[in-house]
Formats: C-alpha cells, structure tokens, sequence
C-alpha cells in the first residue's frame, strides 16, 4: 500500500516489486533468472525478428549479468538475477523507481506538476525536452543518453495526434500505464502494439528510469 504522497508504494517483501515485473516476462521458466535463450525466445514471443532478437539476447545478458549478480564468480551463460535487476539502475533518472526498484508516486506526479504547463495531465516534446535536462547530473554523459533514448522512444511511440504524451490516459499509451503495471500481465498487449525496437530499449533503458 502507500503511505503518503512523499512515499514510495510499499510492497510485500515476498512478492516482485515494480522492477521485478517489468523483466518477468521474460524469465521463461520463472527461475529468477534470465539467461540469453529466455530474453531471445521473450522478443521472438513478442514478435521480433530473428536478427534482433539475437541482438537484444546478447546485448542485454552480456550488459547486465555481472550488475544483476555481485559478489558471484563470472559465468559463460550470462544470467540475469530478476531479484537484483535494481542494481542496474543509470544515473540522471527521473527517481520514478528508487533504489530498491519500488515505484514512487510522488516523482511521477512531480513530473507533470512541474513540467506540464500547457495542459495539466500531459507533456509536450518541448516539456519533455526541459525534464530531462532538469535531473541530469553534473558531466555524466551516459545517464543523459541513456535518458535521453529511453525518454525520446517512449515519446515518439506514446504520443497521441497532437503530440502530447498523456499522464494515465489513453490506456495503453500512457506513461502510468508503462511505469506503473506488471510486467507479467501487461506486456503482451503492450508489446503487440508497439513497434519491436520499442520492446528492446525498453528492458534496457526504460526499466531504469
């Protein structure tokens, strides 16, 4: 449950938290771990071709194994730890998940009450553009570009027709809905109308926000 608008959304510590869910779509086996056949088989699931799958297979497991299992000896087979995939968080995020990987409210709502200017539940290119450059940190040129991809693809995909990004409307194409949902249960139809290059920054970049 949450405590106040201040608090992070408390979570069963027995049960996945909101970045837990966002990757369990494609731990295949429900193993707690992800390892390169999974994630391919996960964007072939989602109807991926065979070359990028391959590529998300290899990109993915080789980027975020060792950060997913520390402290462990290095492994050939290049797991990812579902449990840990907090640790993968980049710098210069919008704290929308913390460092647990819990979702926080109050820094969704702040990023539409700070940004949202011309219209209350929704952000423009230009909006978006000065979020991104408000919670960037001093010379760490790979958080921006990380947030700049992620923050760019989210808003060429989730835009509506008069190119606003919308707060929790338009069900499927709102920024709650892709933040704040279970992986597990929403991502096959959030997948399957959405391009496949949406899916592949999405569990590299998005997830990290």
């Amino acid at each position: 449950m949450a405590a106040d608008s201040n608090s992070v959304v408390m979570e069963n510590h027995d049960q996945p938290n909101a970045l837990q869910k966002h990757v369990m779509f494609f731990d295949r086996n429900n193993d707690g771990l992800i390892y390169p056949s999974e994630t391919f088989q996960g964007f072939r699931a989602i109807g991926c071709g065979l070359l990028l799958s391959s590529v998300a297979a290899v990109f993915i497991n080789l980027g975020l194994s060792r950060k997913t299992r520390p402290g462990k000896a290095f492994s050939l087979h290049f797991p990812i730890e579902v449990k840990n995939i907090h640790l993968s968080k980049h710098t210069s995020d919008s704290g929308v998940y913390d460092k647990e990987g819990r979702f926080v409210p109050s820094k969704f709502e702040d990023m539409f009450s700070k940004h949202a200017c011309t219209h209350p539940h929704a952000l423009t290119s230009e909006e978006l553009s000065k979020l991104m450059k408000s919670i960037r940190e001093a010379k760490d040129y790979g958080g921006w570009l990380a947030a700049f991809t992620e923050w760019k693809i989210l808003y060429h995909l989730c835009k509506d027709e008069k190119g606003l990004l919308h707060k929790d409307t338009h069900q499927l194409k709102s920024l709650r809905y892709v933040i704040d949902r279970s992986f597990a249960s929403a991502s096959r139809p959030i997948y399957k109308s959405v391009n496949c290059i949406y899916s592949f920054v999405h569990i590299c970049l998005v997830i990290y926000m």
